[in-house]
């Protein structure tokens, strides 16, 4: 029996409230689907999701299930950037779950579909589906299109920071923000939008390439519908979401984000998935799985072409077909097929056909979008983490978007205990080539983890800075960040992590090839490991007690008991 029928049989008045709604006796008695989204009028990767959420219940409807709406609605990262807003992005990731939980348990549902698009409502979904463990199919909103000349919003950043440096009018940096979004989707570059829409297919929740198509391409309301009718099937055959997600489905995500080059806070959420799921799985996998893996896809931020690009070239399934060798091919997915098998039917049944007949369009071949495995664009992967005695705990630095000369490099520190001071220095020239820009106090614990980006785009849209500093921090980069930057260091200030001990002109090494980061010498002069030991114990002593400045409410709570970004950030 359906765990929705067995409910209505010891809770009275769920029929009556449900017929209360419109529901009909005959209803009553069908699969119920959860049709979960973050539909709201809050960015432009939900405000579309309505529609789709009614083309699914529809679906169900059509497959003998009856859908119910549910909404969860998320904040956007790039409305909230620049601001303290930003600090109640991390948090709102693990309260979306809580929220989605709560939608599912309180009433019991039989199978569900979830629909998001950006950077903290799709691991909020996928961390619910782990934690509430029903028959379950994730549909994915898409992307926007490219503005006019290929405009992306992650460019925004850069011309943001040449208008503050005087280098373009006010009238051309209204232009650029006034062209940047011309659609509904998640924005389009491969940033934490775009990189968790593609997590969400390598865990087989998703229809076979069906992530990150456009948002105005037909094709999605298709999949919507069809997502539906799956999720009755699935929940008739009694196929749940850990049946499907794995620890080999996690490993096979970890390979496909190293073909991508996926963004770093891919390592805050994989990791918390995983653990809904009850896996085990820290930032070390993805250093591990990263070795030697081929990054193929030349989509910006890294590369040259917007990521509504991506599904014209082939999608997910492309990229699985050229890394085909190192994927667990055995896994279960949505469709209740094997992974193996629905990229063989996809070559049967016309997909890539139809992708070819988009991409005709752009006048690019497939190869300048997704390489081959024989041509790839990098060798040893995206991510790297990095240790040493500033990050004895870790710190997550993406090689792929950082320019060989800094590969490995000796740098000065300039530390500061905010983002605004850092940001004011680097705008007015007071760092210069060889600094170590050290940003502290902005960890889960600190501030609630914002990200750098405009730090990051100030660097890297500066030709004199772009190679020749590095940006440290305990806080976290924007999935479209470029340049020298290591985030994510472990443990933090707010913890009494070392990054808190760094002074003015303490000796930093980078060296990404050997995993290092450390502080080398004092003062601009080297020093002996121990010696280094010896300095930072003094400096503990006098260090002062970090100062909580949330006093109530959701980042007070966050701030309170989230966890290492190591192992996820999320709260305990």
């Amino acid at each position: 029996m359906l765990k929705s029928q067995e409910i209505r049989k010891i809770a009275p008045e769920m029929d009556p409230l449900r017929m209360g709604m419109g529901w009909t006796a005959e209803d009553l008695a069908k699969p119920q689907i959860l049709i979960e989204s973050t539909y709201g009028q809050s960015h432009p990767g939900s405000a579309h999701l309505l529609n789709l959420a009614q083309r699914a219940s529809a679906g169900a409807g059509a497959a003998g299930g009856k859908g119910a709406l549910y909404f969860a609605t998320d904040i956007c990262d790039g409305m909230a950037q620049g601001h303290d807003g930003i600090n109640y992005s991390l948090p709102s990731r693990d309260i979306i779950a809580d929220l989605v939980e709560i939608h599912a348990n309180a009433t019991t549902f039989d199978g569900g579909v979830f629909l998001a698009s950006c950077d903290k409502s799709v691991p909020a979904l996928l961390m619910a589906i782990g934690r509430i463990n029903i028959p379950a199919v994730f549909v994915t909103g898409g992307v926007m299109d490219a503005g006019p000349d290929l405009l992306t919003l992650e460019q925004i950043g850069k011309y943001s920071a040449m208008f503050e440096r005087g280098e373009i009018t006010e009238e051309q940096f209204t232009w650029y923000k006034h062209h940047a979004c011309p659609s509904c989707g998640a924005c389009s570059f491969m940033g934490t939008a775009s990189t968790m829409q593609i997590m969400a297919e390598a865990l087989g929740l998703m229809l076979p390439g069906s992530a990150l198509m456009p948002a105005t391409c037909a094709d999605l309301n298709d999949v919507a519908r069809i997502a539906g009718e799956t999720a009755v099937n699935l929940a008739r055959k009694g196929i749940k979401a850990s049946d499907i997600v794995t620890e080999k489905s996690f490993e096979n995500a970890i390979m496909v984000h190293a073909a991508i080059s996926g963004s770093t806070n891919s390592l805050l959420h994989i990791p918390t998935i995983a653990r809904e799921f009850g896996i085990e799985l820290d930032a070390d996998s993805f250093d591990r799985l990263h070795r030697g893996a081929h990054y193929l896809l030349n989509i910006r931020p890294s590369g040259e072409w917007p990521a509504q690009y991506f599904y014209y070239a082939g999608g997910v399934p492309r990229i699985m077909e050229e890394i085909r060798d190192h994927l667990h091919l055995d896994v279960l997915t949505v469709t209740g097929k094997t992974l193996g098998e629905n990229l063989d039917e996809l070559k049967a049944n016309g997909y890539y056909e139809k992708c070819d007949a988009y991409l005709k369009k752009t006048g690019l071949k497939r190869t300048d979008i997704i390489r081959s495995f024989e041509d790839p664009i990098g060798k040893n992967g995206a991510i790297a983490i990095l240790r040493g005695n500033i990050a004895p705990g870790g710190a997550v630095v993406k090689h792929s978007a950082v320019p060989k000369e800094m590969h490995k490099a000796l740098l000065k520190a300039r530390p500061f205990n905010c983002e605004e001071d850092a940001i004011r220095a680097i705008l007015t020239h007071r760092i210069q080539p060889g600094d170590a820009v050290i940003i502290r106090y902005e960890g889960p614990r600190g501030s609630g983890m914002p990200e750098m980006f405009y730090t990051t785009e100030a660097i890297s849209s500066d030709p004199e800075l772009s190679a020749s500093i590095a940006l440290l921090t305990d806080g976290r980069f924007s999935g479209a960040s470029r340049g020298p930057a290591i985030g994510h260091i472990s443990p933090e200030a707010a913890e009494g992590g070392p990054i808190a001990l760094i002074e003015e002109g303490d000796l930093i090494e980078i060296d990404i090839e050997r995993r290092i980061l450390r502080v080398c010498g004092i003062d601009g002069v080297p020093m002996e490991e121990s010696e280094i030991d010896r300095v930072f114990e003094a400096r503990r002593k006098t260090l002062p007690a970090f100062q909580n400045r949330y006093t109530h409410g959701v980042l007070k709570r966050f701030t309170a008991s989230a966890q290492s970004p190591m192992k996820g950030g999320y709260m305990e």
